[in-house]
């Protein structure tokens, strides 16, 4: 996040720098040239430069999205500054009040002729309120911006990856909500529909309609949003798009007009609650029962990939929505189609220093093999799953950790992205590879070398001793 801080004194600089420049990328300016030059070389990002000039802001590269802020020493030269960035394009300008007697009376005062900015005291710039206050504001201003830019379009295709998942139908309904459209007027779709039982039993519980949309169809549609996926996961069929909501890790390769990616989020339902909590959208019982399930599933009830935000989230979504009919749509996860492929896992599988890997041959559907590495995650000794399966002439691998230690999607991107799409967080990740690259580059291994080829290039990832140091335990 972008912060241009416009100083007079070089303790309001040392103190910002100290208390912003974990959560922003901070610049400052300052007229004083002399004290630019000994910040400068002190190692903070400074320049000199004249803050009641708008070419200033001009030349900085402030948008509507650049967080201001301004210190407020009582002087009555502030006026000028706070307009030459207005005209400059800033927005989301907080004043930053040192001098004054009467604080309360000086915003008043600023606010009378600048509404738009916010206003705080020394006091209060240490604690949490100003980075809270910044971050909403931020969310607020993308929002009502992409909810202009989405007002005048006729028809919206909401675009979800393939066999989406509780966190994916949960954010179409979410954005949709931002959007203040209809089912008639913002369609959610996906090229391949939903088929995992645990997601079906919630589409059918809460009336969730995901309509089959061809890649030639996506071309008719006046706006494109995709939520909870990035266009690189369509392989060429997506390459332009109005809007990216997602929390995986971000891609390069595509153009969006706007787009919010938060990869330290656990769900993109949680970044779509900010959206809505932004400008104070209502949120059905439907949608925030629906958000309230993704959350808890792609976070597995906190236990992977989570953090304070997606805490808030789920806290402020509890009270409206349907806890009864979360405890239902919980109860499909068992089948004796997955226990099958738990079965094939158990045959085929290897533990080798708390890595359990499995080649399980072909499968009808891709979400067994998901389903079987996190069901093997949760063996004593296992701090790492691999399993892997034939999926339409596609070598499919999922992979799970315990989220600490070396981080997974760095390990399917090493071995698998040059191949084919891989990616993910530090404890889950997911590549995809047509079944002759993988032969090309590996061998054409039979199906019970498949294991061990997949495991030599984890153990290889995790561990730089040797192979003969390694103990083998047949699963």
């Amino acid at each position: 996040m972008k912060c241009y801080a416009v100083c007079q004194s070089e303790a309001v600089v040392r103190i910002l720098a100290e208390s912003l420049s974990t959560s922003f990328d901070i610049d400052f300016l300052v007229e004083n040239k002399a004290l630019a030059r000994r910040l400068h070389e002190a190692g903070l990002s400074v320049t000199g430069g004249d803050p009641q000039r708008t070419d200033t802001y001009l030349k900085a590269g402030i948008g509507p999205g650049t967080c201001l802020v301004v210190e407020d020493g009582g002087k009555k030269s502030l006026r000028k500054t706070l307009e030459a960035i207005r005209d400059a394009g800033g927005t989301l300008t907080y004043v930053l009040g040192i001098g004054p007697a009467d604080p309360a009376k000086r915003e008043d005062e600023l606010k009378a002729l600048f509404p738009e900015i916010n206003y705080f005291t020394m006091s209060e710039l240490a604690g949490v309120p100003l980075l809270t206050e910044v971050s909403r504001s931020l969310t607020r201003s993308r929002v009502l911006q992409y909810q202009r830019f989405f007002s005048d379009a006729d028809r919206v295709l909401i675009l979800l990856h393939n066999d989406p998942d509780p966190d994916a139908m949960a954010s179409g309904l979410a954005l949709r909500s931002v959007l203040r459209r209809t089912k008639q007027t913002a369609i959610i779709g996906a090229l391949h529909g939903v088929t995992r039982p645990e997601n079906l039993r919630m589409m059918n519980l809460l009336d969730i309609q995901v309509e089959p949309i061809t890649p030639e169809q996506i071309a008719t549609f006046d706006r494109v949003a995709l939520v909870d996926v990035q266009p690189h996961y369509f392989g060429g069929i997506v390459d332009r798009v109005d809007l990216v909501v997602d929390h995986h890790p971000e891609q390069t390769g595509y153009s969006a007009v706007f787009k919010d990616i938060r990869s330290s989020y656990g769900s993109t339902s949680t970044i779509l609650t900010e959206h809505l909590r932004a400008v104070d959208a209502n949120i059905s019982e439907r949608t925030a029962t629906a958000m309230l399930y993704a959350i808890k599933s792609d976070t597995l009830f906190f236990n992977r990939q989570a953090n304070s935000v997606d805490i808030d989230a789920f806290s402020y979504l509890y009270p409206l929505a349907d806890a009864t009919m979360i405890r239902k749509m919980e109860g499909a996860e068992i089948t004796l189609e997955r226990l099958d492929y738990v079965l094939r896992a158990r045959q085929a599988g290897q533990l080798v220093d708390q890595v359990f890997c499995a080649f399980v041959g072909t499968s009808p559907r891709e979400d067994f093999i998901p389903y079987v590495a996190d069901f093997y995650l949760q063996l004593e000794d296992v701090r790492w799953t691999i399993i892997a399966g034939i999926v339409n002439d596609s070598l499919v691998t999922s992979v799970r950790t315990l989220g600490y230690g070396k981080h997974a999607g760095e390990f399917v991107r090493r071995y698998f992205a040059d191949i084919g799409s891989a990616g993910g967080h530090r404890a889950m990740a997911k590549a995809v590879v047509p079944l002759r690259a993988f032969r090309d580059k590996y061998g054409n291994l039979q199906a019970e070398q498949v294991t061990g080829k997949i495991l030599e290039l984890a153990l290889d990832f995790l561990h730089d001793h040797h192979p003969s140091e390694r103990r083998l335990v047949r699963a």
